[in-house]
C-alpha cells in the first residue's frame, strides 16, 4: 500500500508544478529522494549509556535501526579521540521517507510549543532542505516519562534536483509549513 504522502505526490503536486514552471517531463521536477536523521551525542564521550538511549529513540522515531557514527580525528580540547562513537544517523528512503514526512508535518511539527512554521532559509545551494530539532519529546512515538535525557537532532530532505524555488514549491505542496512571510 502506497503512503498517502506518495499518493498526494503524484496526483496533486506534480500536476501543480508542471502548470506552474511551466515544464512538460515530469522527470524534470525535483523528486524527493531521501531524507537523513542526524543525532549528534557529545556526551556519549562521557556516558555510552546517553547513545545508547539516542539509538533507541531515533529507532522507535524512525522505524530502523541507526548506523552509529564515529570521530574522523582527534580532538584534545573535548576529550574526543579518534574512531570514539559520537552520535548516530538513519538515512530514509521511499515508502519509510514519505510516511516520516507525513508523521512530521502533520503531527510532530504542531506539537512545538510556540510553532509558528519552519524557516525557508534553510535551504542549501543545491535545493536541499533541513530543519533542526531542540528535543526528540515532540515526536509522539516517544514516552516523555522514560527520557532521562533530552536530544536535538538535525532532519535533512535531499532532493534529486532543482532550484531552491522548485523544491520550496514542492515542499509546500507535500504540507511542510512555512513561516508566513511578513
Amino acid at each position: 500500500m502506497k503512503p498517502n504522502l506518495l499518493k498526494k505526490y503524484k496526483e496533486e503536486a506534480i500536476p501543480k508544478m508542471k502548470e506552474k514552471f511551466g515544464i512538460k517531463n515530469a522527470m524534470a521536477l525535483p523528486r524527493l529522494e531521501k531524507i537523513v536523521i542526524n543525532m549528534g551525542v557529545g556526551d556519549a564521550i562521557g556516558d555510552m549509556k546517553i547513545l545508547d538511549s539516542a539509538i533507541a529513540d531515533l529507532t522507535a522515531i524512525s522505524g530502523q535501526k541507526p548506523v552509529m557514527t564515529r570521530a574522523k580525528k582527534a580532538i584534545s580540547n573535548f576529550k574526543l579521540r579518534e574512531n570514539l562513537p559520537i552520535g548516530c544517523k538513519v538515512t530514509l528512503r521511499r515508502a519509510k521517507m514519505y510516511e516520516f514526512m507525513d508523521r512530521l508535518v502533520n503531527s510532530t511539527l504542531p506539537r512545538i510549543r510556540d510553532f509558528n512554521g519552519v524557516s525557508e532559509k534553510s535551504f542549501d545551494e543545491q535545493g536541499n532542505f533541513s530543519i533542526g530539532v531542540e528535543e526528540q519529546v515532540i515526536f509522539p512515538e516517544i514516552d516523555s516519562g522514560k527520557i532521562t535525557h533530552t536530544q536535538g537532532m538535525d532532519i535533512t530532505f535531499v532532493f534529486n534536483k532543482g532550484p531552491k524555488e522548485r523544491t520550496y514549491e514542492l515542499l509546500s505542496l507535500l504540507g511542510m509549513p512555512f513561516r508566513k512571510k511578513t
